[in-house]
């Protein structure tokens, strides 16, 4: 049969990811992939140099994806089916592009590890990330920000008269657009992908790119490519050179002979050809190769240990088998990132496909003649020669322009074609792909000014920020208002002048008191080493915010103390070891709600000269904004049965309601996050993270008996980060608290009896790096 292309719906048990964070990423989220200096002066020169080129600073402008839970239902999935006799593929647009599912016809077998959930977990570079599949990841070290973020596709002739899929948009980390064209020929038991990034701009760019494919696991599976060493990077941030296939006791090409999570970059030898496989006890699988620019090569894998066991179960459902992942990348390993020079471009072909090889040999001692027996079954089902002319027949295919529309991405693209007059052949960014978030931006390309907030506006959300030297001028060169000094400090963060950027939030404050300024100069007094000042600075945030969308029943309610509170007024603790009442405020001077409500507070003293830029106390806080002067809101009781907070506001409250309490706790002002705990809405202090944050102040106040009864009763916190351990280090210390008894010392002996004496239950291990 001729390729089809064509448009379905995919059912699939999926988490919503929920609203965007609204609170700019001003600090890069905990990353576990970094080198410290020491290792990176050990490395090859070229390795060394790329690990060290152009680190991220922070995912701006891209939002946090933090708002997701763990509850699935059906969900009706936009999906693309790519298929002729041999293979069907199925892509998911509207999540990354990710391709779903690699069905090989003939034998019936999938060739991919297709999750069947959509869970997300917090392990792309913004947060929300899920596994399965294949995933193209582009940006920097780590999963792309656009994993669960829509892609533009579009029907395209092919280089063999049929039709492929063309999948594109703007990466925002590196301000790059890339293009992945899904070409299926006629026949083909082989699925090629076309990859170009490109570099409008004036400056070399920093590109990294990863395709990850996830691969069924078992027992038996072993994966194989052309090397004899390899990179070996574990969570306990340590890159090694160690030989391939056996190292520290155990054959490592098998995935499941590893007790911990780790990374194993194959050394491929200059002139090899690139490919990886994963291969079952019968020796049937996935191979894929590419052409030479994409030489790196990896495997992930999870390990069978409880940690890496637990992670897997987490991303999926129960009953569902394991993967691992093989990987292909620009870069040796995933700690580098690649010059691309002005004007340029980086093209290459991949190839996807079934592999039959004899198991014997496979799975044999000999691991160069496993190696060959691989590459030989290789070059008869996909030649070299055949893949590099295939590439040749694509490139003139990469500029033809998109016929049907198949999806919408983003309008980001089209805003930063429209300011730098981007000629871009093959990936159009049409203007009618501007939405909402983009508006304000484009009048202030337009107009020279940046829109204004409304006195009236709610205090949800401040709107998105831009954060390019492009950008940044423009902020600098438009009107003050409390809006346009509020982005101009975030631009100037990003681009690592932080007094500046305190002084334009500061001039923010006093146009308007928002929230959102508030919380950035918190973050700049947090770096600069001030906790108490960036804890009263939140305090005062969370107080706008909570008056401004005050919930639907009469204030000044208070909350029972089985809602997961914290401190009462009198102290006593209620069942289970918990308060069993939360004060209403906590008050250390008048503020704007005395005076009659949030919107009072809003309005703004008399302007800021603009020459008075770079004149004031980086210390300094707006109206109601001083340190000292806190008041929180009533603590809010449950809603009425059926109402729903907007997500908007809900996002915010819990956005700055985590931060708020993290920065009490960081101060030693346990009692205080506690009481902060109790004024959030149930739907958000029932989550579990703020379980897990009420157990932290508990045992912060002393109260370890509290603290242990929150983990007995159970939680799950949906957004726990990639290589994270604060279950285990919370759950240690309450422990080791539990032992010592109140007051006592926390020896070496009590940390021992208190590993003995209180296990950590499976439900909250997830450790990735021996204990």
């Amino acid at each position: 049969m001729a390729t089809s292309v064509r448009r379905t719906t995919l059912t699939l048990p999926t988490a919503p990811l929920g609203p965007e964070n609204p609170l700019p990423a001003l600090r890069l989220p905990r990353e576990v992939h970094r080198v410290d200096e020491t290792t990176r002066a050990a490395l090859p020169p070229d390795m060394a140099r790329q690990t060290a080129y152009e680190p991220l600073r922070s995912v701006l402008p891209v939002r946090l994806r933090d708002g997701y839970g763990r509850r699935r239902a059906p969900a009706g999935l936009d999906a693309l089916v790519i298929e002729n006799d041999r293979l069907r593929v199925t892509v998911l647009p509207g999540l990354g592009g990710r391709v779903h599912s690699l069905h090989h016809k003939p034998t019936g077998r999938e060739l991919l590890y297709r999750n069947p959930v959509v869970q997300p977990a917090d392990f792309a570079l913004n947060g929300a990330w899920f596994s399965g599949g294949i995933e193209w990841n582009i940006g920097a070290t780590g999963h792309t920000t656009l994993a669960c973020a829509p892609l533009h596709a579009a029907r395209v002739p092919a280089p063999d008269g049929g039709e492929m899929v063309r999948l594109w948009e703007w990466e925002r980390l590196r301000d790059l657009p890339f293009q992945v064209d899904l070409w299926l020929p006629e026949d083909s038991e082989f699925l090629y992908v076309g990859v170009r990034i490109r570099n409008p701009h004036h400056r070399p760019a920093p590109v990294y790119w990863w395709s990850n494919i996830a691969v069924p696991e078992t027992e038996g599976t072993r994966v194989l490519a052309p090397a004899d060493a390899a990179w070996h990077f574990g969570y306990s941030r340590t890159l090694r050179h160690v030989p391939v296939p056996e190292w520290d006791g155990a054959d490592r090409t098998y995935p499941l002979r590893g007790a911990y999570p780790a990374d194993y970059f194959y050394d491929l030898p200059e002139d090899a050809r690139p490919w990886i496989a994963s291969l079952d006890e019968e020796g049937h699988g996935l191979v894929q190769t590419s052409t030479d620019l994409l030489r790196g090569r990896k495997l992930f894998l999870w390990g069978a240990g409880p940690g890496g066991r637990r992670w897997q179960r987490w991303l999926t459902e129960p009953g569902t088998g394991g993967y691992a992942e093989i990987q292909a990348g620009l870069a040796r390993t995933q700690l580098e990132h690649v010059p691309l020079e002005a004007g340029e471009e980086f093209a290459w072909l991949e190839a996807y496909g079934p592999l039959a090889a004899d198991p014997a040999a496979v799975h044999g001692e000999d691991w160069a003649a496993a190696r060959r027996e691989v590459e030989s079954r290789l070059e008869s089902a996909a030649p070299r020669a055949v893949v590099a002319a295939a590439y040749a027949a694509w490139r003139p295919y990469a500029d033809a322009e998109p016929g049907e529309r198949l999806a919408t991405g983003s309008g980001w693209g089209a805003l930063e074609v429209e300011r730098g007059g981007y000629r871009l052949p093959g990936t159009p960014f049409d203007p009618d792909t501007l939405g909402e978030q983009q508006e304000p931006w484009r009048r202030l390309l337009r107009t020279g000014a940046f829109p204004a907030w409304e006195a009236d506006e709610p205090l949800t959300d401040p709107g998105c920020s831009l954060v390019s030297p492009p950008w940044r001028d423009l902020l600098e060169a438009a009107p003050s208002t409390a809006a346009a000094e509020y982005h101009l400090g975030v631009a100037q963060w990003h681009a690592g002048d932080r007094a500046q950027a305190a002084r334009s939030w500061e001039r923010s404050l006093r146009w308007s008191e928002t929230p959102w300024a508030l919380r950035c100069l918190a973050v700049a007094d947090t770096v600069a080493g001030h906790p108490a000042r960036a804890a009263d600075r939140l305090l005062r945030a969370m107080d706008l915010v909570l008056a401004a969308a005050p919930p639907p029943a009469e204030a000044g309610v208070e909350a029972s103390a089985a809602a997961g509170a914290g401190a009462g007024a009198d102290g006593a603790p209620g069942p289970h070891g918990r308060p069993a009442r939360v004060p209403a405020a906590v008050t250390a001077g008048a503020t704007a709600l005395d005076a009659g409500g949030a919107r009072g507070a809003r309005t703004p003293a008399p302007a800021p000269a603009r020459a008075g830029r770079g004149g004031h106390d980086a210390g300094a806080v707006g109206p109601g904004g001083a340190p000292g002067e806190v008041r929180i809101a009533p603590v809010a009781p449950a809603p009425p049965a059926g109402f729903a907070y907007p997500a908007a506001t809900e996002a915010a409250e819990a956005a700055l309601g985590r931060e708020t309490v993290t920065a009490l706790l960081a101060a030693g002002r346990a009692g205080e996050a506690l009481t902060v705990l109790g004024t959030l809405r149930p739907a958000v202090r029932e989550r579990g993270r703020f379980r897990l944050l009420t157990a932290q102040a508990l045992l912060a106040r002393g109260d370890a008996a509290a603290a242990r009864a929150v983990f007995d009763e159970g939680f799950e916190v949906a957004d726990l980060r990639e290589g994270d351990e604060v279950l285990s280090e919370t759950w240690d210390a309450i422990a080791e608290r539990l032992v010592a008894g109140d007051g006592g010392a926390v020896t070496e002996d009590v940390r021992q009896r208190a590993r003995v004496e209180h296990p950590l239950p499976e439900r909250y291990e997830f450790r990735m790096r021996p204990a």
